[in-house]
């Protein structure tokens, strides 16, 4: 400005074209009426057909004329010389005209070219609006580990800043390629599209992971209507297809659609929608590889997972399992009930604790348990069961050892026979009929130590009402009580099972684990694991193969 303002006190003291006839940008000089009185020879290539005498509206941009009509009446000020710079477009180019009044009223327009400029600000304006954008983008799409809800997301977020309309593409899966669609109003549709994917120019190859061809090499006249999301009005005018990179596989492809009465996608605007589609993809393949992740736990965690006991052949069984830790779901103390394939044969009760806890210790319960589901044929010799797992572990390359116990039930009459066999596991309590708590006489070794087990079997009897209670080493060695170092024990758990006299089954279990759970408190603790078999109070006369026979019922 201090140069317009110099050459403006020189066009007042001596003329204007002494002043700026050689300026070298545009310069014009109208009088308040809006009349060009002079211009110099760049503004003469600026302004065709501009002359003296011609009016300022017929050669100027409206911005232009506005901007002299406010200067040139605005006399509040009239040793103001100079004005607020005015700022528009001239044909391709961006000008900034500051006005100098003259000596007569009149006012001198120097016109600056400043479209670099400009457009490095619009330039920089558009980098921070994609910035800001993709980083909130990123955001929304990695708050759902979900595919769908990803899909989702993905074609919101690009009709809210790319596109009239978007369609999320994931690959075939079976017999059809799941689509989300969302339209100009933000509606999101489903479906699984049965369609070719070479109908879609571009799609094919995006969902092999191909580079994305131009939007000016795909004609929108050839979309299928599956491509086209409903509330998209008018002819489809530019279309943009790329892939969405996933880990290692392609995630998807999205297509982009703006109307026939919007502008055509540019080069930078196909080049700001891939760097979208990358982080899109990225959302999509991590929310995929967790759904496949969480399908595989949910089946093995099936199989880790203690079973749901029922009555079987007349007898009661129940089981409870509480895991160390709050966020774990399995551990290292399993129970089994493999039940006899008749009435006439005995029903193999498994009750185990593998050294440690967690997801590891819990894997070697799942080969154990499965060791003896093979070994069940060798069910009725408890000795042979435990000498052919001791040796099975013994060579295998874990360093982790077990306490097991087995108990073989059968049901006789009114009474309830079993052949309990510990291998370094507590005995069991037997829960008589007068209140009664007995320890069952059986030992053992420990499994996978030593090369030889050695083990003692019970024979035991339960009355109708008689409980046997098979239990892990977490629920006699729980610390907690009043000072919180405290074991539970064997006295106090056999105090505890005195009080389940007559109770069904899970009466039992239900009763030992909230004694249990309640003397731990919150503190950390080992996993525990109860199972009870109960001889029923009651029976029932049924004819069975022409003869009557008594069959109990829980």
């Amino acid at each position: 400005m201090d140069t317009f303002q110099r050459t403006s006190a020189d066009s007042r003291g001596h003329g204007h074209d002494v002043a700026w006839g050689s300026a070298p940008c545009p310069v014009m000089v109208a009088d308040r009426r809006g009349r060009v009185l002079e211009l110099n020879a760049v503004a003469e290539g600026l302004f065709p057909g501009a002359g003296h005498g011609s009016s300022l509206r017929d050669v100027a941009p409206p911005w232009l004329c506005e901007a002299h009509e406010r200067f040139a009446s605005d006399t509040t000020d009239r040793d103001l010389t100079d004005g607020t710079p005015a700022s528009g477009r001239i044909g391709e180019r961006s000008f900034e005209a500051h006005p100098t009044r003259s000596a007569h009223d009149q006012v001198v327009w120097w016109l600056v070219d400043d479209t670099d400029r400009r457009l490095a600000e619009e330039a920089l304006r558009s980098e921070r609006e994609r910035t800001a954008f993709l980083a909130r983008a990123s955001t929304t799409l990695l708050a759902s580990l979900h595919v769908e809800t990803c899909m989702e997301a993905t074609a919101r977020l690009a009709v809210e800043h790319l596109a009239d309309a978007a369609v999320t593409v994931a690959p075939a899966r079976g017999r059809g390629s799941p689509v989300t669609s969302c339209g100009p109003s933000g509606e999101i549709t489903h479906t699984t599209v049965l369609a070719d994917p070479e109908d879609v120019p571009g799609l094919d190859e995006a969902l092999r992971g191909f580079p994305p061809v131009s939007s000016r090499w795909i004609d929108p006249a050839a979309l299928p209507d599956w491509a086209v999301p409903a509330g998209l009005t008018g002819p489809v005018g530019s279309v943009v297809v790329s892939p969405l990179p996933g880990h290692g596989v392609p995630a998807g492809a999205l297509i982009l659609l703006r109307a026939e009465d919007r502008r055509t996608f540019s080069e930078s605007e196909e080049v700001f929608a891939r760097l979208f589609a990358a982080r899109a993809g990225a959302a999509i393949s991590a929310a995929r590889m967790y759904a496949d992740q969480a399908a595989i736990t949910t089946t093995l965690m099936r199989e880790l997972l203690p079973p749901q006991l029922h009555s079987v052949h007349g007898v009661q069984f129940a089981g409870a399992y509480r895991p160390y830790s709050q966020h774990d779901r399995v551990g290292g103390d399993f129970y089994d009930v493999h039940p006899g394939a008749t009435d006439e044969e005995e029903t193999l009760v498994v009750l185990g604790d593998v050294c440690g806890k967690g997801l590891e210790a819990a894997v070697l319960t799942g080969k154990i348990r499965n060791t003896v589901q093979a070994l069940l044929p060798l069910a009725a010799d408890h000795r042979s069961v435990l000498g052919l797992l001791n040796g099975a572990l013994i060579n295998s390359h874990h360093t982790r050892f077990a306490t097991l116990a087995l108990a073989s039930v059968i049901r006789r009459g009114g009474t309830v026979r079993l052949r309990v066999t510990s291998a370094g596991h507590p005995a069991p309590l037997l829960v008589r009929a007068d209140g009664r708590v007995e320890e069952a006489d059986t030992r053992g070794t420990l499994v996978g130590v030593f090369p030889q087990i050695t083990s003692t079997t019970a024979h035991l009897e339960l009355a109708p009402g008689e409980t046997c209670l098979l239990f892990t080493d977490g629920i006699i060695e729980a610390r907690g009580g009043p000072w919180g170092d405290e074991l539970f024990g064997v006295e106090r758990l056999m105090a505890a099972v005195a009080e389940c006299v007559a109770m069904p089954a899970e009466a039992v279990v239900d009763h030992v684990q909230m004694l249990a759970a309640q003397w731990v408190g919150g503190r950390r603790h080992d996993d525990m694991a109860v199972v009870a078999v109960t001889a029923p109070h009651h029976a029932h006369l049924s004819a069975v193969d022409g003869r009557t026979r008594g069959r109990y019922t829980a």
